[in-house]
């Protein structure tokens, strides 16, 4: 059996679809992937572990022309590959994918698509309902599966879409590298890492986009740091927000309390030093069940919320929430580092 699974970009496949491929392998299929390069970005990821692997320049943007080219470049691969299954990922992908593969969808081959969480959701802006909602619902025609994560989406798609719905309870944690550390030894990794055992550090992970808000960190970072003078906010990914984000970081004088600290793979070892995890974006509603809360559940640290949507799903513990209205700068300006680690989770709807 032949399958192809296609998301945005290569970094996506790597990051979350490696025990799906094991899987797969151990039942006999071959596995392509196709997506657009982008690992160069991403230093240590490699897709190595499908049969092939083609780079597809798909865009996140729905205007983006590169979107048309792999459309036809993605269809040609389709029919000339007779895949059995195609497995869809991520919005534009999704989208592409599942126009590319119409014709051999009608001779027999499955397509999937599984949603991270759909840009439609409780709370959401209302053109994400214009643009989304329709396109996903119309999609769902020519789709036959749709796999959901969060309970919301699971629910409303059963009512609203026409192919099967089913529903997974998240994609786990990976015991091995997140676990929660004892107290002596946090303070010796502190120390090899550079930081001291009283500072407090706020850990923020995502790629460096518009829509991760990382400039509400810089922001809370100043009031923060009026309390907590040593206060250090570590800002974990890249992307083409950087040189934005450090001219705002400079126009502040914040260059010793945030550090950028690009795209890292020894993630673990920041979140267990840090003393709150501070996941303030857009995707933290959308992918909460990737690498970002689960793990912070796993180090048994704390962690705020911007808003809740979906992510309410990911939490585990909800007696000793807090909550706070969605995306107020001066709310967050008003967070007490000090009463944030005495409770298990701080979120902030």
């Amino acid at each position: 059996m032949k399958v192809l699974l296609t998301a945005t970009v290569q970094s996506h496949i790597c990051q979350f679809h490696k025990p799906l491929v094991e899987i797969l392998h151990e039942q006999g299929c071959e596995v392509h992937v196709a997506a657009k390069d982008n690992l160069a970005e991403k230093n240590g990821l490699v897709l190595d572990f499908v049969e092939k692997v083609y780079n597809v320049p798909f865009a996140r943007s729905p205007k983006n022309l590169d979107n048309l080219k792999a459309y036809y470049q993605l269809k040609r691969i389709i029919e000339e590959e007779r895949y059995d299954i195609i497995h869809c990922n991520t919005p534009m992908g999704g989208i592409v994918t599942r126009l590319a593969a119409r014709k051999v969808r009608r001779n027999g081959t499955k397509v999937y698509y599984t949603a991270h969480g759909f840009h439609f959701y409780q709370g959401a802006p209302k053109k994400n309902w214009i643009v989304f909602y329709p396109v996903e619902r119309l999609f769902s025609k020519i789709t036959d599966k749709i796999i959901t994560i969060t309970s919301e989406d699971y629910r409303f798609a059963q009512e609203k879409f026409h192919c099967k719905i089913e529903r997974i309870h998240g994609v786990g944690v990976d015991e091995k590298r997140y676990f929660s550390v004892e107290e002596d030894k946090k303070q010796k990794l502190r120390v090899q890492m550079g930081f001291n055992d009283n500072q407090k550090l706020i850990l923020c992970i995502g790629e460096l986009l518009p829509n991760k808000n990382q400039m509400m960190a810089i922001k809370v970072i100043q009031n923060v740091v009026k309390k907590y003078p040593t206060a250090i906010l570590l800002l974990a990914g890249n992307g083409p927000e950087k040189e934005h984000l450090e001219l705002e970081i400079a126009n502040c004088g914040m260059q010793e309390h945030v550090k950028l600290l690009g795209y890292v793979t020894n993630l673990q070892d920041y979140q267990q030093i840090e003393r709150v995890t501070k996941l303030i974006n857009e995707a933290t509603i959308i992918y909460v069940f990737a690498d970002g809360i689960n793990e912070q559940v796993g180090h048994e640290f704390k962690y705020m919320m911007a808003r809740i949507g979906k992510a309410v799903d990911g939490v585990i513990s909800k007696e000793s929430r807090v909550s706070f209205a969605k995306d107020k700068d001066e709310q967050w300006l008003e967070v007490d580092l000090g009463k944030v680690e005495n409770i298990s989770h701080f979120v902030i709807n």
